[in-house]
């Protein structure tokens, strides 16, 4: 699924690259090289790189 259609950037891939940059979704759109243009994509990609980096953080069990 696309989740930007002016950058033609995937889902896929904003998943990945979330989880290797930080920042919101207009960092992640410069570490893939892009920047947003409509900007309609943007509550839509920050929510999908909190999942994906909440997804990614380790679970701490207490003792």
């Amino acid at each position: 699924m696309f989740v930007c259609i002016c950058n033609a950037i995937r889902e896929t891939d904003l998943r990945e690259t979330a989880r290797r940059t930080g920042g919101d979704a207009c960092s992640v759109y410069a570490a893939l090289g892009k920047r947003p243009n409509c900007g309609q994509c943007l509550d839509d990609a920050d929510m999908m790189i909190e999942e994906e980096r909440e997804a990614a953080r380790p679970v701490t069990i207490a003792a």
